[in-house]
């Protein structure tokens, strides 16, 4: 081996992780393929991973706490996103117990490019979280709202106003908002792909019509539970989404097959069965075996 490939073999050997550029290589390369729980350990081995942690938290365009919310102290998370201005997608789910709007509001104030957020399952927060994605957050794309019981009418109209561009949005189990405020959200976000309304008696035949007629490209719609919701409304939406993919109408004790049958012809996925399968899976299940019926009598 020659002398200059020793000196080259010498200088490799003394080069460290740290060395190489930190905003080139290093966070658009390296740490953005760690998951989030392991740059929190890193940051803890030495004053100069921790500032590198910190270049890469204050440039990351994705943030999910889900793996770890709830083992993360608030202020943990307050002191990693509080150089960040670049964030695109947020997901707090698992955060419940922690999270209020003192931590997000400064959060959504200096994100207005955030496009996903996802704030299932918060129990703590307000409307003024919602209010302030609205405000700050116009370009929003996917929203989560799951078991957010704290979501209302003058929230949710605010969201209407000012994120047009909404393309899915899960509402489930909010069960403050009622046929009013859903119409309203139908009417200003007619780019809807996805929605989910499931888990709340207030919904009626009214909503699912005015969905139905404004969201033209709707591909998904989850109804699970809502028990106001008739065979009308179903009708309407097998007229005006031509898109339609999944159907999920579990519970819904007044939506019944001859609304549905229109809707699996174009092959639109549905969670609830037949009748006439429904009563050969019971059959089944008293029997032990299915008895040969021929389906094409």
């Amino acid at each position: 081996m020659g002398e200059n490939s020793l000196k080259s073999l010498h200088l490799f050997s003394r080069c460290h992780l740290l060395d190489l550029p930190w905003e080139d290589v290093l966070v658009p390369h390296i740490l953005c393929y760690l998951p989030l729980q392991h740059l929190v350990s890193l940051q803890r081995v030495s004053k100069q991973f921790h500032s590198l942690i910190q270049v890469y938290l204050a440039n990351c365009r994705t943030f999910d706490l889900s793996p770890i919310g709830p083992c993360i102290p608030k202020e943990a998370f307050c002191s990693m996103l509080k150089d960040n201005k670049v964030l695109q997608s947020l997901s707090l789910q698992n955060c419940s117990d922690w999270v209020t709007d003192k931590e997000l509001l400064p959060v959504f104030g200096q994100n207005q490019h955030l496009q996903r957020v996802d704030m299932s399952g918060c129990a703590w927060l307000t409307r003024h979280s919602l209010v302030a994605v609205s405000l700050s957050c116009t370009h929003l794309q996917h929203l989560g709202l799951a078991h957010c019981e704290w979501v209302d009418s003058l929230s949710l109209r605010s969201l209407a106003d000012h994120c047009g561009g909404l393309q899915s949005i899960d509402l489930t189990a909010c069960r403050q908002l009622k046929d009013d405020a859903i119409c309203y959200l139908a009417k200003k976000c007619l780019k809807l792909r996805s929605l989910s309304l499931a888990v709340n008696a207030n919904v009626t035949d009214e909503s699912v019509e005015e969905v139905a007629k404004n969201c033209r490209g709707l591909e998904q719609l989850d109804l699970t539970g809502c028990l106001r919701v008739r065979n009308q409304s179903i009708r309407t939406l097998a007229e005006y989404c031509p898109k339609l993919q999944s159907l999920k109408v579990n519970h819904c004790h007044n939506v019944t097959e001859s609304s549905l049958d229109p809707l699996r012809k174009r092959n639109v996925v549905i969670d609830v069965e037949p009748p006439l399968q429904r009563a050969l899976v019971l059959l089944q299940d008293v029997l032990g075996f299915a008895p040969f019926i021929n389906l094409q009598i």
